[in-house]
């Protein structure tokens, strides 16, 4: 295991606390007081309770949105027709562009997917073949819905990260809060900072975050899988939209004080129970650890956390590195997991909308609504359970229960199941965390069976 070249100076008793310029010290302030301006910093906007980046983001697609689709489904079919030339056709000059030839030259199984995504993202935009695939709620929804808000959230997040994570922010932040963090959920401090930018902003970048840290050297792979499986928290703003849409955004304070205690709970458990309590404390082979929480005897957590973050800083040496790096993951992103979220969220949605299998999936959950006193059960079990093809469904399935107390508790519960293959399954596939989707279907089990009765407790108090 490879760890960090440049150490921090470790300290002693004769050991003074070494002292930074103004320079040394703003290189790592205003960059982090930038990124949590746009990242963590919730603010009004046309009504809404957004972010920074989320201000950035409805712009462009107030602006743009009518486009998007159109646009992407051109760089999906780019995707796709450029990668079948690199496996049939040989490009010596791609070997020299570790860049490309990691994006182009790929699996069977990941090109494939790259050609189904641009095949059903054209006859979605044409209308021109099943309706099981372009109707407007399987491949309808993916297009003009998700993925419009994937590309936009992924451009600015993608290009502003680097102020979270190149100039300290995190390495501050984790020193500080490491000793709630890590007793409590058994995760380094900086995990903290994912919460918030999934909490404020989005539970994608949150993901985003996940996986980028993971690659780095920052989280080993459990700590990797807990926090993209337990933190990975929809937005206010989403939550909001949720509410809304099933009739309960009268009572968003209760609504949302339930998903934030019933996420909690699971997220103490979930990380002590198999799958996840089973991953390895080992950090990602090519990187090796990067990271260094523990703060010596004699010295306060801030003195330590501060040095950690402006020794981070100074590693900065070129911002126009740092701006390639953020275009490459915005390349990366649209070329590489946009055509996994229009493939695979398409055919989730279309198991969801044209098949039984939710609805035999669901009936267990019956007699265990049943037992929780939830009104109209039967109708409700599937929305236990849909929630796994995409977060919105659950929703679109209790609009129609009668029952306000069954509404609340559906709708507290599509937030907090968490993994959802439309978009978040999608992104943890895709990624190196070391997570296959038979564990992420356990895991969302698991977070519907401890988060369910937490819900339904809850709903039978407010509804008293």
């Amino acid at each position: 295991m490879s760890t960090q070249s440049a150490k921090p100076t470790t300290y002693s008793k004769q050991t003074a606390v070494p002292t930074y310029s103004t320079l040394q010290i703003l290189k790592f302030a205003i960059p982090s007081f930038i990124g949590i301006l746009l990242f963590l910093i919730p603010v009004s906007f046309n009504g809404n309770v957004t972010i920074g980046l989320g201000i950035m983001a409805d712009l462009i697609l107030t602006t743009f949105g009518g486009v998007i689709p159109t646009f992407m489904a051109v760089v999906l079919v780019v995707s796709a027709f450029s990668s079948l030339v690199v496996r049939f056709i040989p490009l010596p000059f791609l070997k020299k562009d570790s860049f490309l030839d990691s994006l182009l030259n790929v699996g069977s199984i990941w090109l494939a997917l790259r050609v189904l995504g641009a095949a059903f993202a054209v006859m979605t935009l044409t209308k021109y073949g099943p309706e099981m695939i372009t109707s407007e709620f399987t491949g309808g929804i993916v297009l003009y819905d998700l993925i419009p808000v994937l590309t936009v959230w992924f451009l600015f997040a993608s290009l502003f990260m680097p102020l979270l994570l190149e100039f300290g922010l995190m390495d501050f932040i984790g020193t500080l809060v490491r000793k709630v963090m890590h007793p409590l959920f058994k995760l380094p401090g900086r995990s903290s900072i994912d919460a918030m930018a999934s909490w404020m902003g989005s539970g994608t970048v949150g993901v985003l975050l996940t996986t980028q840290q993971y690659e780095s050297g920052y989280y080993t792979k459990r700590e990797a899988a807990v926090v993209a499986t337990n933190f990975s928290i929809a937005s206010i703003a989403f939550s909001l939209v949720i509410a809304k849409f099933i009739g309960i955004d009268h009572m968003f304070v209760p609504f949302y004080f339930t998903v934030v205690v019933t996420g909690i709970i699971a997220a103490v458990i979930c990380p002590r129970i198999p799958p996840l309590s089973r991953k390895k404390d080992t950090y990602y082979e090519p990187v090796g650890q990067k990271i260094d929480e523990n703060v010596p005897k004699g010295v306060s957590s801030f003195q330590w956390g501060l040095q950690q973050a402006v020794d981070k800083a100074g590693q900065v040496k070129s911002i126009k590195q740092i701006v390639k790096k953020g275009i490459y993951n915005v390349v990366d992103i649209w070329m590489a997991l946009i055509p996994l979220v229009m493939a695979l969220g398409t055919i989730a949605l279309m198991v969801a909308e044209f098949t039984e299998v939710f609805n035999i999936l669901s009936y267990p959950f019956i007699p265990f609504l049943q037992l929780l006193q939830i009104p109209e059960a039967q109708a409700a079990a599937p929305a236990m359970i849909v929630g796994f093809a995409d977060m919105f469904l659950p929703a679109v399935i209790g609009s129609g229960i009668e029952s306000e107390l069954t509404r609340f508790v559906i709708a507290v519960m599509s937030l907090t199941q968490l993994i959802y293959m439309s978009e978040i399954g999608i992104l943890l596939i895709k990624s190196k965390i070391p997570l296959s989707i038979w564990e992420l279907l356990i895991i969302f089990l698991q977070r519907t069976i401890i988060t369910l009765p937490v819900a339904a407790l809850m709903a039978h108090l407010f509804f008293f």
